[in-house]
């Protein structure tokens, strides 16, 4: 293929400045053009509610270099020798001359520009639901560097104190903490069941909502908001949800996520889904000279194959670079992705990768999942912090579905080794051979991650009898008849417990003395802090020729509902 003379990127964030910076790496020589509607290019969009909690105090370094450079028309132009049009709107593409209408915002100067090779860069849209009053003053949203800094200096005016965040993904659960450590009340308001209902299934949301709501965050999820309320000069006052009740609001953000930004290439007759523009894995649109990149694509999911909607910078950085090759001749293909996401929830890390168990169960797979809290590192080494785990995989051949990995100890190192295990289609044993790394601080013995797949190849064989924490709540609230049996020590019941008359505490060191106080003909669920022992007591009495023992997933740690903990000092 002939190197294009003149290449077009529309869309100055992510991916199209890497894939205009790849471009000119390649080729010295080739006429590359940014157009732009925003006055900012090239930023770090996901640092925004830094901004507004204040680590960032400077919100412009969202678009400066590593050492301090800001990335702007000059900078391209000096740097990378590729022209930027800022605040300039691309109106049209006609495919039969290759040439893209624009507009200049500010002075309304029409002009032609031919290409070669036209790059679609153009982004996510935030979704704005039909809500009455949610044009009112002090309704945000967080879209662009700006929106942060409108925000912020609202904030530090000193005037609000309660915030309404409605949506509880990925940006409103990172507003939350913005937000709270600017002194505000915060309610979250969450139209489904659950609190980042895309990443986590309803166990580890309830683990993530249990510790937000000690902070005194105020979580309502399956509300939805009826809407927004203001005074007679037009400022927020409250917002009203669909089942009537008022939350008082100074600000409401608007955080209900984004759609793929497809109307130029819709208006050009590209082939459109729902999920994006449609490309193939050299990020080619249907139109072989057009190629598409970031948010306003459609991707291909690695493990079920169906087109999705994951709008991460991250991906868009690595379509800029294969789009970069590509529009030169290069064969680099970009086969699809994980729904890779990780954040920080005040002190608790939290990430995904792969399938939901309600995904993998909506793909068609017959899901086995393991609970697995436990310590990051050593249990006796000082630092050591809890994570919650949730691995799903499939029972049949023990091929690993997707992690959920959440608490304050080191998550997202987990999260990264299940990305690299299901990227190249690793079982449950596959993972239980890899060689981690092991010394105190860092790990156990057993990472956790493979502990958990661990437990999934117990379960496959029939070795270990599980039940959910959900389950056994179901089971409660039917008033069902089983023993619960506590096989922690009277220390520890001591500290914490589930309080229930079912509940009859045997330390698993004397469990096999006092196997006779327990009835043959019973179901009994046995538990402990995180499972092992359980798993052991589930053990020790299928010995004893019980029949019907189950042990609970994940044990306390892992009981999303009401305990008693000992008052500190009592």
């Amino acid at each position: 293929m002939a190197t294009p003379k003149r290449i077009v990127v529309i869309g100055g964030v992510a991916c199209g400045p890497k894939a205009a910076a790849r471009a000119r790496r390649l080729d010295p020589d080739t006429e590359i053009t940014i157009i732009e509607r925003g006055r900012m290019l090239s930023y770090a969009g996901c640092g925004m509610p830094y901004c507004v909690a204040g680590d960032i105090e400077d919100c412009r370094q969202l678009n400066y270099t590593p050492v301090g450079v800001p990335r702007d028309a000059v900078f391209f132009r000096n740097v990378k020798n590729v022209t930027v049009l800022d605040r300039t709107l691309a109106q049209q593409i006609d495919r039969e001359n290759k040439t893209v209408e624009v507009v200049h915002i500010e002075t309304g100067e029409y002009r032609t520009i031919p290409y070669d090779k036209l790059v679609l860069a153009t982004g996510g849209l935030p979704f704005m639901p039909p809500i009455e009053g949610i044009r009112l003053n002090r309704v945000f949203r967080m879209h662009q560097p700006e929106d942060a800094v409108a925000m912020r200096d609202y904030i530090r005016s000193g005037q609000p104190k309660r915030a309404v965040i409605i949506g509880g993904g990925l940006i409103g659960l990172e507003m939350t903490e913005a937000l709270a450590r600017n002194n505000l009340h915060v309610t979250v308001i969450e139209m489904l069941p659950h609190i980042l209902p895309g990443l986590l299934d309803v166990e580890s949301a309830a683990f993530l909502t249990k510790y937000v709501r000690s902070l005194g965050v105020d979580i309502r999820a399956g509300e939805q908001v009826a809407r927004i309320v203001g005074d007679d000069q037009g400022n927020v006052q409250k917002v009203v949800t669909a089942h009537g009740d008022e939350f008082p609001a100074d600000l409401v953000l608007v955080a209900v996520g984004v759609r793929p930004n497809t109307k130029l290439a819709q208006d050009a007759g590209l082939e459109v889904s729902k999920f994006g523009i449609v490309v193939n894995e050299h990020l080619q649109t249907s139109d072989p000279d057009i190629y598409a990149g970031g948010d306003c694509v459609a991707n291909r999911h690695l493990i079920t194959g169906d087109l999705v909607f994951v709008p991460m910078g991250s991906t868009a950085n690595k379509h800029g670079r294969v789009i970069g090759d590509n529009v030169l001749g290069g064969d680099e293909r970009f086969p699809g992705v994980l729904g890779t996401a990780v954040l920080k929830v005040f002190d608790y890390n939290v990430g995904k990768t792969g399938l939901t168990e309600q995904q993998a169960r909506d793909a068609g797979y017959d899901v086995v999942t393991a609970l697995a809290p436990s310590p990051d590192c050593a249990h006796y080494y000082p630092t050591h912090k809890l994570v919650f785990i949730k691995l799903i995989a499939d029972r049949e051949t023990g091929k690993l579905l997707g992690i959920q990995a959440l608490g304050p100890g080191e998550a997202v190192k987990r999260v990264d080794v299940m990305a690299a295990a299901l990227t190249f289609g690793a079982t449950a044993e596959d993972l239980t051979r890899v060689d981690l790394g092991y010394a105190p601080p860092y790990s156990t013995a057993i990472d956790i991650a493979a502990h958990a797949a661990n437990i999934i190849r117990n379960k496959m064989d029939g070795t270990a009898q599980s039940i959910s924490p959900l389950t056994v709540k179901e089971k409660l609230d039917r008033g069902d008849e089983f023993v619960w049996l506590d096989v922690r020590s009277p220390s520890e019941y001591e500290e914490m417990r589930i309080e229930d008359p079912r509940v009859k505490l045997i330390p698993l060191g004397l469990l096999r003395r006092r196997v006779d106080e327990l009835p043959k003909d019973a179901e009994i669920i046995t538990f402990c802090k995180i499972s092992l022992r359980g798993y052991e007591a589930q053990r020790i009495l299928e010995g004893e020729g019980f029949e019907n023992v189950w042990f609970m997933d994940g044990g306390v740690m892992a009981w999303p509902y009401e305990v008693y903990t000992k008052p500190a000092g009592g």
